[in-house]
């Protein structure tokens, strides 16, 4: 080496001794760090990617689910105002019906109420009615009790008589058979002159004499009555009373 300056001698072996090592530890680096960091940093790479596309399939489900129950909530509030809707109809309903058919049975009780009304007053009609005809019938009986007498025998005779000349030919012949007996009814006990006359005019009437049986019966008022086995003939008073009693209820009806 020279004097007087710096020598500076390389020595390649130990250049190459650390150049070696440089590369065995490069190379041990790459071998057992590098690789498995690397393999381990795409691994957790695609971890993570995995867990981002797990959370965005989360979120579109979540979305879908939020969505779902956004049309679910309002399928909901449509359903609940159809059914209030209906059930707003069906009380509408329910009432109208309620109130028709109160309404109907209103109508049926004043009709009934009025039917009843109508039959009591035309049963206390019928009731006057019937205490009115009694009554004039009852003065009438009363104020033709007193009369009588031959005069007025005499009118019934020929009322009977005509009467008779009314009926049939063949109910006269059944009556006046020889087998046939017919009383002669009359409100006072007839005189035996009064009696012949009546068997004559009856004889004329039925073309044959009749067998006759005569009797009395106060409640004729005055007049004759005939009966036979089937057939009477009502002449007197209380027959006309009758049947003026019985006209009146019908006109009253």
């Amino acid at each position: 080496m020279p004097s007087g300056g710096t020598d500076m001698t390389i020595d390649w072996w130990t250049l190459g001794f650390q150049a070696v090592n440089v590369l065995v530890l490069v190379w041990l680096l790459g071998h057992f760090f590098w690789k498995p960091v690397a393999a381990m940093i795409a691994q957790r790479t695609a971890v993570a990617q995995q867990t981002l596309a797990d959370a965005d399939a989360q979120r579109a489900q979540a979305a879908a689910a939020l969505a779902e129950i956004e049309r679910t909530r309002a399928g909901f509030v449509q359903e609940r105002e159809a059914i209030l809707a209906e059930a707003h109809a069906t009380a509408d309903r329910v009432r109208a019906a309620a109130l028709e058919a109160a309404t109907k049975e209103a109508a049926m009780v004043a009709a009934d109420a009025l039917a009843a009304v109508d039959k009591q007053k035309a049963v206390a009609d019928d009731a006057w009615r019937e205490r009115a005809s009694r009554l004039a019938i009852d003065i009438a009986t009363r104020l033709c009790a007193p009369l009588g007498g031959a005069a007025v025998q005499a009118v019934f005779i020929d009322r009977l008589v005509a009467q008779i000349g009314s009926l049939p030919e063949a109910q006269r012949r059944a009556m006046a058979a020889p087998d046939a007996a017919l009383e002669a009814i009359s409100a006072s006990p007839l005189e035996p002159d009064a009696q012949r006359r009546l068997q004559e005019r009856l004889a004329d009437a039925f073309g044959a004499a009749p067998r006759l049986a005569f009797r009395t019966d106060a409640a004729l008022i005055a007049g004759i009555e005939l009966r036979g086995a089937h057939l009477a003939v009502s002449n007197s008073w209380r027959a006309d009373l009758q049947r003026i009693q019985t006209e009146v209820a019908h006109d009253g009806a």
